[in-house]
């Protein structure tokens, strides 16, 4: 084998190694990117965990897929609750004042107060009482123990995405305000200057009213609202009688005539003087004008002269 030969060879040779030796780093190297691959989660996971169950403890976990947006807690929504409540009790106005006591004490106020006597054994109150959100419960608990507990209703009311929409619109609208106020400054002529006015007056005016509805709902959820109704030993707390039926019929239909004859009455009660006042002066002429008439001698009528004969000729 000459030399030119050889050099052949031992060339293929070094690239047949070469490529080898390529070849065994590359499925090292991705062998061993596969493993820290595999073992990162593993490594990764019990701080994933933890935070995971941070989160549900903290109550912000988020939704499932399509979701994204963190669940508010329910401490961070806007709830309105309303109840209303029925208690029987040996002294109405007792347990009003202790009612009207417990709720002020906790910074509430008595929105409503009507009450009825008819001797302390059916005395009756009924109270319209405000009170702090986040003692609606522990306040229900209290008014129940006044005395015996009859009646019991809690409603609530969610209105975070009311909520929510009314601080965007609100931004919204400031933001309309605010461009509306510097173009009006920067107006050159009367026809744009009333213009920019009267649009800027406009949106303000929305804003108010967006505004307004934004403390309303803030007063609805930062106090809620107990209606509570005492009533004595022997007070008639009996439902009302259902408004149809036949005899709900009748007698509404009775309370119609009676009504529409008293209206009758009362109508020709008011025509009666009148009446007398024209109509007897009325009655006494015509009744003088007929005897008028009776006793006034019939004319005589005279009979027309005899027609001459007619002659005949000769």
């Amino acid at each position: 084998m000459d030399g030119h030969a050889r050099r052949r060879l031992w060339t293929a040779v070094g690239l047949v190694a070469l490529l080898a030796v390529g070849g065994c780093s590359a499925d090292g190297g991705s062998g061993g990117a596969e493993d820290s691959a595999a073992v990162a989660p593993q490594q990764g996971a019990p701080a994933g965990g933890a935070k995971a169950e941070q989160g549900a403890d903290a109550g912000g976990a988020r939704s499932g897929a399509g979701g994204g947006s963190p669940d508010l807690r329910v401490d961070q929504r806007s709830i309105i609750y309303t109840g209303t409540m029925r208690v029987r009790v040996d002294d109405v106005d007792a347990a009003a004042r202790s009612a009207v006591t417990a709720v002020t004490g906790i910074g509430g106020f008595v929105g409503g107060d009507e009450r009825s006597s008819g001797g302390t054994a059916n005395a009756r109150a009924e109270l319209q009482l405000r009170v702090p959100a986040e003692r609606f419960t522990a306040v229900l608990e209290e008014l129940a123990r006044l005395g015996r507990q009859e009646q019991r209703a809690i409603r609530t009311e969610d209105v975070t995405e009311e909520t929510v929409d009314l601080d965007a619109r609100i931004a919204t609208q400031r933001a309309r305000v605010e461009s509306g106020r510097k173009l009006l400054a920067r107006a050159t002529s009367i026809g744009d200057l009333v213009t920019l006015e009267s649009e800027v007056a406009r949106r303000e005016a929305d804003l108010a009213s967006l505004e307004a509805k934004k403390r309303r709902l803030a007063d609805l959820t930062a106090l809620s609202t107990i209606t509570l109704t005492l009533v004595g030993p022997e007070a008639d707390v009996r439902d009302p009688e259902p408004d149809t039926g036949f005899l709900v019929g009748l007698r509404g239909g009775w309370t119609a005539f009676v009504a529409s004859l008293g209206v009758l009455l009362t109508v020709l009660g008011a025509l009666l003087p009148f009446a007398v006042a024209i109509g007897v002066p009325v009655a006494v002429l015509v009744t003088v004008l007929r005897r008028r008439r009776r006793r006034a001698p019939a004319p005589v009528v005279s009979a027309p002269p005899p027609v001459p004969a007619a002659r005949s000729a000769p």
